[in-house]
């Protein structure tokens, strides 16, 4: 098979790559290793930024999404004793969207076949080849046989595990690295949200959040260390912490009901650069994780796909030999401004092992200043809604 773009990796990173290229005319084909199945399966990001959510609508797939979705204008901080509310519509004008990542994913594929988007699923074995030649190839077994895909233009959108980032030589690219020494215990119900705007607690005990993917269906959060394990945390002693944490406020609004999905997520901050080798583009994960404190995973990926995408169709339509080459600077610009925002509210909203009386007092004097401070929270809602593509 011979295509334009070959797409390793079917989230919405790759389908949303792939729909915008085949909206303007450029081949491509996704490859995926997992089912469909399991690729919906995968529990993920709720919160959009105007960068996804725009691109959903150039693409004329937002149908769903504006009228199952939640319009948020802010979002809450709290440290027990006192609600911060990040007011995002007052300060930038602007909204987030609250969509689960796998209805994005759903809306993606099941618009696939109609818009002549090729998804290959259940390939196993994917190699990337001559990454450094305008010729590169992949290859993949399926049904007990060997296929290859030629491309001009091979885009990685496979995830931190994937093979794309790995196809690139260790003495051509560094990784830049945080792993946190705590995960997210996650808890997914069906029941109302105790509140009708995220809130994000910072407590003695430790971090929680309360979220939503529905008006009937809730996602809580806390943060474990990396030694414990989801056996050991039953429903009733999941919805216990998360009425510490939360404070008494939002306890009284908690729902209880039975988990329909449980895990525990650790966190980490990454950045590997660079995001492109001779033909070979990562966008996504497989170039940058981070911490989803500050709601940036999927919107990250967005933004990439954006600059990718753009800088694809000026190279295929426009022959502009210089559209490739810019892509990596453009996407890292965002990514580091994600990935401190990420980091900083981490920070200022967890308790660390190694943090001691010091550490704790300058959590309180900079949530003191936040809750002062017009200018700070105009700058926290300005990352939050995400900064200008």
């Amino acid at each position: 098979m011979r295509t334009q773009v070959a797409i390793v990796g079917a989230g919405p990173a790759g389908l949303l790559l792939g729909h915008l290229l085949r909206s303007e005319g450029i081949d491509c084909v996704v490859v995926e290793r997992q089912t469909g199945d399991y690729v919906l399966s995968r529990i993920r990001a709720g919160v959009l930024e105007q960068v996804t959510v725009g691109l959903m609508e150039r693409l004329g797939l937002d149908a769903r999404m504006k009228a199952e979705g939640l319009p948020h204008d802010g979002f809450n901080l709290t440290d027990g004793g006192r609600l911060i509310r990040i007011d995002i519509a007052a300060l930038t004008g602007k909204q987030v969207m609250v969509y689960g990542q796998t209805e994005i994913t759903r809306d993606l594929m099941e618009a696939a076949p109609e818009r002549g988007l090729e998804v290959i699923y259940e390939a196993a074995d994917v190699a990337l080849h001559d990454v450094e030649s305008d010729a590169p190839f992949i290859t993949y077994s399926r049904d007990g046989a060997q296929h290859r895909i030629d491309a001009r233009i091979i885009a990685g959108c496979d995830g931190f595990h994937g093979p794309s980032r790995q196809a690139i030589p260790a003495s051509v690219g560094r990784a830049f690295e945080r792993v946190y020494p705590f995960g997210w215990l996650g808890v997914l119900a069906d029941v109302p949200p105790c509140n009708h705007e995220l809130i994000y607690a910072n407590h003695e005990r430790g971090f929680a959040l309360a979220s939503m993917r529905s008006p009937t269906r809730s996602r809580y959060y806390i943060d474990v260390p990396l030694t414990e394990k989801i056996e050991d945390w039953s429903d009733e002693r999941v919805w216990d912490e998360l009425a510490i944490r939360l404070g008494p406020d939002a306890a009284a609004h908690i729902t209880r009901g039975p988990s329909i999905e449980k895990s525990i997520a650790p966190l980490r901050s990454f950045v590997f650069e660079p995001m492109r080798h001779g033909s070979l583009l990562l966008c996504g994960d497989s170039a940058h994780i981070v911490p989803p404190t500050g709601a940036k995973g999927l919107n990250l990926a967005a933004s990439d796909v954006h600059y990718a995408s753009e800088a694809l169709v000026r190279f295929f339509k426009a022959n502009d030999v210089d559209a490739i080459p810019g892509y990596p600077d453009k996407a890292l610009a965002r990514v580091w401004k994600s990935e401190r925002f990420s980091w900083s509210l981490t920070k200022l909203m967890h308790r660390f092992p190694e943090d001691g009386p010091f550490e704790r007092r300058m959590q309180v004097a900079e949530l003191d200043y936040i809750a002062s401070s017009e200018a700070a929270r105009t700058a926290i809602a300005e990352n939050y809604v995400g900064l200008p593509v």
